[in-house]
């Protein structure tokens, strides 16, 4: 969103519905579901509406879209896919021919009712770095069919609250924070959230906060919106003058507030539409 205000400029959010039903055990009914949840989640963001077009994967491939898929993967060898993503033999065939369905958006010509007469438009896509393996293929492949690269802005996952050695799992409610827990759901950051901090008040007084690997600091790098309050946090605990229990707890007010807030905006997401 900071990207479209910044440079007001129009916004393609691709739900990837066929990628739930083709990784997951789910049907294809849960997993069109699932991405009307997510785009409820997304427009609750506040993207300018003007600006803005999402749409699902199941609903929306074809014509110009499709088109693309199919000079994207006619470029693209068995071996080469492969190789970039790692499948194996026992993988269903509809897993290896999937990428170019990821790839295509990064291309104007995909969406002639938005970009026509403007198909050499350049694209600037953010996502999580584990996604840059598409784009790599696309930056590949792109001249071969006329089209553009696109660019990246690649972002860092959230650590899981037990720390960076381990993952988020919707299987573990306490490994993570969503927007739809309660006030009293997200405390669990006292109790779950990895900290940096000594063992003991004494301890942390003298020696401080190992910042490196406290994840209530990694949450408030990402989430509190004032930097000179960060760099306080920050320095008063690394020098021990504030204890974890102080830091979990500025943590759990601003994780409330920003779900609350995201809660009152979703309610006023209506329709399936």
């Amino acid at each position: 969103r900071y990207l479209q205000d910044a440079f007001k400029v129009p916004l393609v959010i691709q739900l990837t519905d066929d990628e739930k039903f083709l990784w997951k055990n789910l049907t294809v009914n849960e997993s069109k579901r699932l991405a009307r949840e997510n785009a409820k989640d997304i427009i609750a963001c506040g993207f300018d509406v003007e600006k803005t077009f999402m749409f699902s994967d199941f609903n929306f491939v074809g014509g110009a879209f499709y088109e693309n898929m199919v000079k994207v993967a006619r470029c693209v060898t068995y071996n080469k896919v492969v190789g970039i993503f790692g499948f194996s033999q026992e993988d269903h065939i509809r897993k290896i021919s999937f990428p170019p369905v990821q790839a295509v958006p990064s291309f104007p010509s995909s969406f002639p009712h938005l970009f026509s007469g403007m198909e050499q438009l350049r694209c600037l896509i953010p996502c999580a770095i584990d996604q840059d393996p598409y784009f790599r293929m696309t930056r590949d492949v792109a001249p071969r069919i006329g089209c553009q690269k696109p660019s990246l802005t690649e972002s860092r996952f959230f650590p899981a609250l037990q720390g960076e050695s381990t993952k988020m799992s919707a299987s573990d409610p306490n490994s993570a924070i969503y927007v739809t827990d309660s006030e009293e759901e997200i405390k669990k950051v006292n109790k779950y959230a990895f900290s940096g901090g000594q063992d003991s008040a004494e301890l942390q007084r003298e020696l401080g906060a190992n910042l490196e690997v406290d994840v209530p600091v990694k949450y408030l790098n990402f989430f509190l919106e004032d930097d000179d309050d960060l760099e306080q946090i920050k320095k008063g605990y690394g020098d021990g003058n504030l204890l974890t229990g102080k830091v979990k707890n500025l943590l759990g007010d601003v994780l409330s507030e920003l779900v609350k807030r995201h809660t009152r905006a979703r309610a006023q997401v209506t329709g399936d539409g």
